[in-house]
């Protein structure tokens, strides 16, 4: 791939640059497609993402009609809708996967977010999900909640590739690397083949801005302000230093010995929410080798005009760590924070999960269903 554009050189500088939106209108109209030619390698989704194409356009009118006149319920039309794009999705992709030996061209669909706090529901879920998209480059989205770890650790097990979502804290991070150790183990001794199971973890970053940043103007001191918008890069530099860690260890060399493949740092909510900070801001400075960043189309364009890209992450563990404890000498707790944002994202999802039942349920009755 050439290096034309700063997509291009991210590409170059070993980053996975994704999209993080998907639409029935993206995959049918060529968009997506000529994304992909601009350098996007993959596509994230979530119940926000669903709910919003859902609520606009006529895209989905002809499947709802065929939906309403079989008399299907609406959560199964839910699960009919979100799986034929992201499948849809994974069609348009299937070239990427094959060129990149299936590292790349990876379409993620999530999890009923309601499910969350129930690890059997979530695993069940899993399996149902990975065998109605039956596409080799499918990511199945687990939130990475306590009850999430061990759904992680079984999908992975049976051979499903897993993006693990809503992870904030180091934490729960340190936690997800070993339900994905596990994972693999369990499917090595089950006589799997390592090397096609994939596996992304989904480390979020504006959001950790925003609200470390809130606390931070409500002290009001310099050296407060001096700490706006370090907190979430220092975050997220701490944990690709985890991931190398185990990278590392004996029991990954074991697992890589054997075929298996790195679940890649995901670098997520990247779309800057404060507009005094660069908009490609949590791009540029998370570029190293090896990752992933999933971006809204507003950001990507940005930084396919202006983003700058060189090493930004190796050897500035030290210095995040630094700021991580400048934070929380200024009286400020990450835990505390990345707690609530955990739980703030669950409830954001599930909102956006009842919108798109509700979308959906009006759009089967407007066409002559009776949905429950």
């Amino acid at each position: 791939m050439a290096s034309t554009t700063p997509l291009h050189q991210l590409h170059d500088a070993g980053v996975a640059v994704w999209l993080d939106d998907l639409s029935r209108r993206r995959t049918r109209s060529g968009d997506l497609a000529a994304l992909v030619e601009r350098g996007v390698v993959g596509v994230t989704t979530n119940p926000t993402i669903f709910a919003g194409a859902l609520a606009h356009g006529e895209a989905y009118d002809e499947q709802l009609r065929a939906l309403a006149a079989a008399g299907t319920d609406v959560e199964d039309a839910v699960l009919a809708i979100t799986t034929d794009d992201v499948r849809e999705a994974c069609d348009v992709l299937r070239p990427v996967h094959e060129r990149s030996g299936g590292v790349d061209g990876r379409v993620s669909i999530e999890v009923d977010p309601r499910l969350a706090r129930d690890t059997d529901a979530t695993s069940t879920m899993a399996q149902r999900l990975w065998s109605v998209v039956d596409r080799p480059n499918l990511l199945v989205k687990i939130p990475a909640t306590v009850e999430g770890l061990p759904a992680i650790t079984a999908a992975l097990a049976q051979g499903i590739s897993v993006n693990v979502t809503l992870i904030f804290s180091l934490q729960r991070y340190a936690a997800v690397l070993d339900a994905f150790l596990e994972g693999l183990e369990q499917a090595q001794a089950a006589g799997r083949d390592l090397a096609p199971i994939a596996s992304v973890a989904s480390f979020f970053v504006s959001r950790v801005d925003a609200a470390v940043d809130a606390r931070l103007d409500a002290l009001g001191t310099p050296e407060a302000a001096e700490l706006r918008g370090r907190a979430a890069i220092a975050n997220a530099r701490l944990a690709y230093g985890l991931y190398q860690e185990v990278l590392r260890s004996p029991r990954w060399q074991a697992l890589e010995a054997a075929g298996a493949r790195p679940q890649r740092p995901l670098w997520a909510s990247t779309g800057v929410k404060d507009p005094a900070y660069p908009d490609t801001r949590y791009v540029d400075e998370l570029v190293v080798a090896g990752t992933v960043n999933t971006m809204p189309e507003k950001t990507l364009e940005a930084v396919e005009d202006h983003g700058t890209v060189h090493d930004t992450v190796s050897g500035r563990q030290d210095e995040a760590a630094r700021t991580l404890d400048r934070v929380e000498a200024a009286g400020i707790s990450v835990d505390e924070i990345t707690t609530a944002l955990e739980e703030d994202g669950l409830r954001k999802f599930e909102a956006s999960w009842d919108e798109l039942l509700t979308s959906v349920r009006a759009g089967l009755q407007r066409n002559g269903g009776t949905p429950a």
